[in-house]
C-alpha cells in the first residue's frame, strides 16, 4: 500500500470521527429536503411565482408597455379592414384582439382573475371540508350518515346547472364564479378528511386526550387536525388548477367575469370568430391558461411525493450515487483507486478487493 493511500484513509477515518452530530429532523423539513430534489417540481414553483409576480404586478406592466387593459386602439390595433393585428405591429406585443384592444396587457390582467379564484376558492373549499370532514369522521352515527349523504349530494350534482341558476337570477359575476366554485370543492377534500379522521380518531393518543377530560372540539382541532395537515396541502395543491378551469370554463360560457373586465376564459370566448384570422388570439391566452394549470399540477404531484415517507428510498438512492461520484472525484484527485464496490456486479465475477 502506498503513502498516498494510507494518508487519504487516514484522513478520511479522521473525518468521519470529527464529522457533524446527527440531528432530527421534523417532518416539513423532510418535505423540503425532498421536494428540493425534485427537478420538476422546482421548476413549476418557479413558474408559480412568476405567475403570481406578473399577476400582482400587472397595472407596472401595462403602464410600462403604455396600454391599459381597456384601452381601445382603433388606429393602430386594427387593419384597413378592421381585424385585429399581428404580434408586434405598433408595439402590441402579443398582438390586438377585435376591438384593437391590447392582448398581451389583457392577458397579464387575467392571471390576476385566475390566481385570485384558484387562491380564494380553495382556501374557502379547504376550509369547509377539512370542518365537515372531521365532524363526520369524529363523531361517526347519525352524524356521519347525513354529512356522507350530503356531500354525496354535492359531488352529484352538475356545476353547470348551479351556474346558470345562480346567473339567471342574480347576473353572471366573480361571486358567482367563486361561489360556485367553493360549494362544489369542498366535498373532495370532506370525503378524504373523513376518511382519515376515522382512522385517527382510534389512535391512542387520541383515546388518551379523552381520558385527561380534553371535549371533542379540542380534540378535533388539536390533536387530528396537526396530523392532517399533509395530505389537506396536497388536496389544496391540487384543487387550485382546477378551480382555475373551472372559472375559464364559466366565463367562457358567459357565466363568469364579463368584459371589459379580462379574464383568460372571456379573451377565449372572443377569439372563437377570430382563431382561422388571427391565431394569436386563441393561442396567447389559452397558453397561458395551460403553463398555469400544468405547473400547478406538476407542483402537486411534487409535495405529493415529497410528503409519501416511501419516497424516502427513491431520493436515498440519488443522494447516494452523487456520493458515491464525489468520494471517486476525491480518490482520483488523491491519485487514488477508488474503494467503492459497483452498483451492479456482472454475474460469475468477484467485485474488487475480494
Amino acid at each position: 500500500m502506498s503513502i498516498s493511500e494510507l494518508e487519504f484513509q487516514a484522513k478520511t477515518v479522521e473525518g468521519a470521527g470529527t464529522g457533524p452530530a446527527i440531528e432530527g429532523r421534523s417532518q416539513w423539513q423532510l418535505t423540503w429536503r425532498r421536494l428540493r430534489h425534485d427537478k420538476m417540481a422546482v421548476a413549476s414553483m418557479i413558474v408559480i411565482i412568476l405567475i403570481a409576480l406578473i399577476a400582482i404586478f400587472a397595472p407596472v406592466i401595462a403602464a410600462l408597455v403604455g396600454h391599459g387593459p381597456d384601452a381601445v386602439y382603433p388606429n393602430q390595433g386594427l387593419t384597413a379592414n378592421g381585424s385585429p393585428v399581428a404580434p408586434g405591429t405598433h408595439g402590441f406585443i402579443f398582438g390586438t384582439d377585435e376591438l384593437g384592444r391590447d392582448l398581451f396587457v389583457r392577458v397579464v390582467y387575467g392571471a390576476r382573475i385566475s390566481l385570485f379564484v384558484g387562491i380564494v376558492t380553495t382556501a374557502i373549499g379547504t376550509l369547509l371540508g377539512v370542518t365537515v370532514g372531521m365532524v363526520s369522521g369524529y363523531f361517526g352515527g347519525v352524524v356521519d350518515a347525513f354529512l356522507a349523504r350530503v356531500i354525496d349530494i354535492v359531488l352529484a350534482f352538475p356545476f353547470i346547472v348551479l351556474a346558470l341558476a345562480l346567473a339567471a337570477r342574480f347576473g353572471p359575476s366573480l361571486f358567482i364564479v367563486c361561489a360556485v366554485i367553493s360549494f362544489f370543492s369542498w366535498a373532495g377534500i370532506s370525503r378524504i378528511v373523513r376518511g382519515q379522521a376515522l382512522s385517527l380518531k382510534e389512535k391512542e393518543y387520541i383515546e388518551a386526550a379523552r381520558s385527561l377530560g380534553a371535549g371533542p372540539w379540542r380534540i378535533m382541532f388539536i390533536d387530528i387536525l396537526p396530523n392532517l395537515l399533509a395530505p389537506v396541502l396536497v388536496l389544496a395543491t391540487l384543487s387550485i388548477p382546477a378551480a382555475i378551469t373551472v372559472e375559464a370554463t364559466l366565463s367562457y360560457l358567459g357565466l363568469g367575469v364579463q368584459p371589459p373586465e379580462a379574464s383568460w376564459g372571456n379573451i377565449l370566448a372572443g377569439a372563437q370568430s377570430y382563431y382561422t384570422i388571427a391565431w394569436w388570439y386563441l393561442v396567447f391566452p389559452a397558453a397561458a391558461l395551460i403553463i398555469t394549470t400544468i405547473a400547478f399540477n406538476l407542483l402537486g404531484d411534487g409535495v405529493r411525493d415529497a410528503m409519501d415517507p416511501r419516497t424516502e428510498r427513491i431520493f436515498a438512492a440519488g443522494r447516494g450515487r452523487r456520493g458515491r461520484r464525489r468520494t471517486a472525484a476525491v480518490a482520483a484527485a488523491a491519485h487514488v483507486p477508488s474503494q467503492d464496490v459497483p452498483d451492479e456486479v456482472a454475474p460469475n465475477q468477484e467485485p474488487p478487493g475480494i
